[in-house]
C-alpha cells in the first residue's frame, strides 16, 4: 500500500477548531510549561537534599539517601500512575476529593509537574552532592576559619563553586527532563506527544506529524543546550575552571 505524503496537512483545518499546525504549538506549550515548573521543582529539592547529603549531621545524611534511592529508582511510568491515580486516595478523604475536583487541564498538570519534578531532583541530588564533594576541603576549613556559619560557608563559598562544576551534566538533567514530559501523555496531559497522536488520529498523516513533533524537540532541546553553555562559559572563574569554547556535546 503506498502512502500519501501531505506536508501541507499542518495549515488543514482541525477538529477542534485553528490548525494542526495550532494544535502541535499548543502541545509544545504545554511541553514547555511543563518543564519549567518540573526544574524548579527538581532544582531546589535537589539542591536541599545534595547538601543535606553532605552535612555533617547523620540523621540529614540518611533522610537525604532514603529520598534519593526512593525517586531515583522507582520507574517514573509507575510514579506518575502513583501521583494520579493513587495519591489522593491515600490522602484524607476531603484533600483527596479536593485533588480530584481540580478540573482539566490542571488537575493532570499539577500531579505531571510533581511527579517530574521530584523524580529529576533526585537525579540533581546526586549532582549537587558530586560537585560539593569534589571540591577541596580546604575551602571549607578557610570559610569556617573566616567566622562563616554552615549554612554560610554552603551558601557562599561551595554551593556557588559546586554549580559552577556541574552545569554540564545539570544540562543533561534538564534535557531528559523535557524528554520526559512526553512520560505525562499517559495521564491524559495534551503536551506535545498527546498533540501528535491528536493530530495523526484525525489527519492518518503519521509521518508528518511525527516528523514535525521530533523537529520541536529538537529545536528545543538545542536552545537548552546553546543556552546552558553560554551561562557556562559566563559563569567561569579564570584559573579554576576553564571556560568551554563551544557549547557543550550532548547527545540529544
Amino acid at each position: 500500500m503506498n502512502y500519501n505524503w501531505n506536508w501541507l496537512v499542518f495549515f488543514n483545518q482541525a477538529p477542534g477548531g485553528g490548525t494542526y499546525l495550532d494544535t502541535l504549538l499548543y502541545g509544545l506549550a504545554w511541553t514547555v510549561g511543563t518543564a519549567a515548573l518540573s526544574w524548579a521543582l527538581a532544582l531546589s529539592f535537589g539542591t536541599a537534599v545534595g547538601v543535606a547529603r553532605t552535612t555533617n549531621l547523620p540523621w540529614a545524611r540518611r533522610l537525604g539517601t532514603a529520598y534519593v534511592e526512593l525517586f531515583r529508582n522507582v520507574p517514573l511510568l509507575v510514579q506518575m500512575f502513583l501521583w494520579y491515580f493513587v495519591i489522593p486516595e491515600l490522602v484524607p478523604s476531603a484533600i483527596g476529593d479536593a485533588i480530584k475536583d481540580v478540573a482539566p487541564p490542571w488537575g493532570i498538570f499539577i500531579p505531571a509537574v510533581l511527579c517530574l519534578g521530584f523524580y529529576t531532583s533526585s537525579r540533581v541530588a546526586e549532582q549537587v552532592r558530586a560537585g560539593i564533594e569534589s571540591l577541596p576541603v580546604g575551602q571549607q576549613m578557610a570559610a569556617t576559619a573566616l567566622g562563616l556559619k554552615p549554612h554560610q560557608v554552603y551558601r557562599y563559598v561551595l554551593l556557588p563553586t559546586s554549580f559552577r562544576i556541574i552545569l554540564p551534566p545539570l544540562t543533561s538533567e534538564l534535557l531528559n527532563l523535557i524528554k520526559n514530559t512526553s512520560v505525562a501523555f499517559t495521564i491524559g496531559l495534551f503536551e506535545l506527544v498527546g498533540a501528535a497522536r491528536s493530530m495523526q488520529e484525525f489527519s492518518f498523516q503519521v509521518f508528518e506529524t511525527f516528523a514535525m513533533a521530533t523537529l520541536f524537540y529538537l529545536i528545543l532541546n538545542l536552545v537548552v543546550v546553546y543556552g546552558m553553555g553560554m551561562l557556562e562559559r559566563r559563569l567561569a572563574v579564570p584559573g579554576f575552571i576553564a571556560a568551554a569554547s563551544a557549547a557543550p556535546e550532548i547527545t540529544l
